[in-house]
């Protein structure tokens, strides 16, 4: 047995040395950050694991948008796995800004003032809903009359999508720029979803391969070395990351962000140690799951990484 060390400060404490001391401190979260760090270090090293980034849309509302552009942006991740909501809402914010709000709100007199509310988010109607529709539309035409395009997987609308854009804010953006693939496997489930839908309406012929997306996915995972995930939050984007790496039994490392409980019975809940029994995640592999909040614990990950590789 090891006995417990306090946590001691000093003024001018890089994120990464107060990490360092979190191994030794004892209590609940504290040691499984510190683990987190190491894990993701770990991807880094001279067999540098293929690192999938996965997370649902709603952290995409709130400032945590800025950390996971930086993933992309310095090509910290391999492959992001996520849902619609993500690129409505990295749109959204390119042509407007979302408002801090209260979840104590009174959600009638949004709905007059034409506001959504998501969580403690405001965003309002008009940087949404006919926002996306207004720039889809004209884009998908764009794309079906002059490119002559009729047929096209997920990862490339999304690519197409970031080099239209001039806003380095953006995930999308720094997506296509880095040629980091970017997979929806639920993209009808959201506005965008929507847009795509209602375009086919008038253009019969028009289609999205989401099969030509899996094709991909199984392209990266079968030429893989190592695999290692960031999996933030569960749900589709959780699932997809850990069912395709099953095929090259399992994970090599993994880091869980959620804030599910284990016997609500969902995905979300499932601790990954879960996914060893799945052929999800290798027997041996290194992995943690934090319970929390992820716009607080991401960051701190991502400050004490980049502390770390900076170093290195």
């Amino acid at each position: 047995m090891k006995s417990v060390d306090d946590i001691t400060l000093r003024e001018g404490m890089r994120v990464s040395e107060l990490i360092d001391q979190f191994s030794g401190a004892g209590g609940f979260t504290a040691p499984m950050l510190a683990e987190a760090v190491d894990i993701l270090e770990s991807m880094y090293g001279p067999e540098r694991s293929t690192i999938f980034l996965s997370f649902p849309a709603a952290p995409v509302s709130t400032g945590m948008r800025g950390v996971l552009r930086m993933l992309v942006q310095r090509k910290l991740v391999d492959v992001v796995v996520t849902t619609c909501g993500t690129l409505d809402h990295d749109l959204a914010r390119c042509w407007g800004d979302y408002m801090r709000g209260s979840f104590e709100a009174d959600d009638e007199v949004l709905l007059e003032k034409g506001i959504h509310r998501l969580g403690n988010v405001f965003v309002p109607l008009d940087v949404y809903g006919p926002a996306l529709e207004s720039r889809l539309q004209p884009f998908l035409e764009d794309l079906y009359a002059n490119e002559g395009v009729r047929t096209i997987s997920c990862n490339d609308l999304v690519w197409r999508m970031g080099e239209r854009l001039a806003d380095e804010s953006s995930i999308l953006y720094w997506a296509r720029r880095n040629r980091i693939p970017v997979i929806v496997p639920g993209i009808t489930d959201g506005a965008v979803g929507s847009q795509l839908w209602l375009f086919r309406q008038a253009h019969s012929d028009f289609h999205v391969d989401l099969l030509a997306d899996e094709t991909l996915l199984s392209d990266i995972v079968h030429t893989a070395r190592r695999t290692g995930g960031l999996i933030i939050g569960g749900g589709i984007s959780k699932h997809h990351v850990i069912w395709w790496n099953q095929f090259r039994d399992g994970l090599d490392s993994a880091v869980y962000v959620t804030t599910a409980p284990e016997h609500d019975g969902s995905l979300s809940g499932a601790r990954m140690r879960e996914a060893i029994s799945w052929g999800k995640l290798r027997p041996k592999a290194r992995h943690v799951t934090i319970p929390g909040e992820a716009t607080v614990i991401v960051p701190i990950l991502a400050a004490a990484l980049l502390d770390r590789l900076n170093e290195g």
